[in-house]
């Protein structure tokens, strides 16, 4: 089974839970060995987090929709990483780079396309298409928040049917303590707000949720390794980062020349070249079975 497939229902941090970790929102707090929560106060907090009164009236109203018929409710673990804090705004801002250097680096089926501003038509390679609308996104401090609105649906073996639905996501990141070497820490939270069609609800509910809660924690936590690798990557080899920027065929030129100028600041006095085929083979290590790997490293 291809490695890529930790990235079934996540793109970048901003779409880790697009297909949603989530489980029912009962009255009884619910409990998983994953870390995350599915209790009512968790809930409470992240609707109150909710900036629905600083949002435009189209926005608001397609949160509230999905608040009001929220079906599922999962908040999922928090996840800490040390990432340069200039790559992480701009892997927030702008996903759909993110996901064409896994593409380049063969790591992942993921696909997402601009479908206009702040927002994205996605597909995983596995079922799963829909769109993305990222409906607010401000800064708070150090750190900041993202509210985004999905609607899609899965068509595939694990259903007996296809299944549709909607979902909001609050993503809120804020700055650690660094870590021993000096790089930049974030802590990472992720929200989800689950509006399961009626059909396929019972099919959430009582079969998928526990598969779901997994793969979507899992999503998150191998996304966040993803952006440690390439802030390490790029503190180490800027060169090399500009040059797999420059490959980014499907990344606005504006956007690949930003990605290649965060590179060269984080590499500012400690850059040193290596080969280039090399250093993204290593890059690329973790997600990619060892056949694929030995071919890109020849």
């Amino acid at each position: 089974m291809l490695a890529c497939r930790v990235f079934r229902a996540g793109c970048g941090l901003v779409l880790v839970a697009a297909t949603a970790g989530v489980v029912p929102a009962a009255d009884a707090v619910t409990s998983w060995s994953d870390g995350g929560s599915s209790s009512r106060e968790a809930r409470r907090q992240a609707v109150e987090a909710l900036p629905l009164d600083r949002m435009p009236r189209s926005a608001r109203r397609a949160a509230e929709q999905v608040l009001r018929s929220t079906t599922l409710y999962r908040r999922l673990p928090v996840q800490t990483l040390a990432c340069d804090a200039a790559l992480l705004e701009f892997s927030l801002a702008h996903p759909e780079a993110i996901v064409d250097l896994w593409r380049v680096l063969g790591i992942s089926r993921f696909a997402l396309d601009p479908a206009g501003p702040a927002q994205w038509r996605l597909a995983d390679g596995y079922g799963t298409v829909g769109v993305l609308r990222l409906l607010h996104h401000e800064r708070q401090g150090a750190g900041g928040m993202l509210v985004l609105h999905g609607r899609g649906g899965y068509s595939g073996a694990v259903t007996p049917r296809p299944l549709t639905g909607g979902c909001l996501l609050l993503v809120r990141h804020h700055p650690e303590p660094p870590a021993a070497d000096g790089t930049p820490r974030h802590a990472v939270q992720v929200d989800a707000f689950l509006d399961v069609d009626g059909t396929g609800l019972e099919i959430v509910t009582r079969t998928l949720h526990p598969l779901i809660v997994r793969s979507a924690a899992s999503n998150l936590e191998e996304v966040c390794v993803f952006m440690e690798t390439l802030s390490a990557a790029a503190a180490r080899n800027p060169a090399g980062v500009e040059r797999l920027a420059a490959r980014l065929a499907r990344t606005d030129p504006a956007d690949r020349a930003t990605l290649a100028a965060i590179a060269r600041e984080a590499g500012r006095g400690t850059a040193r070249e290596d080969d280039a085929d090399r250093w993204q083979a290593n890059l690329a290590a973790r997600w990619l079975p060892a056949e694929d790997l030995d071919t890109l490293r020849r």
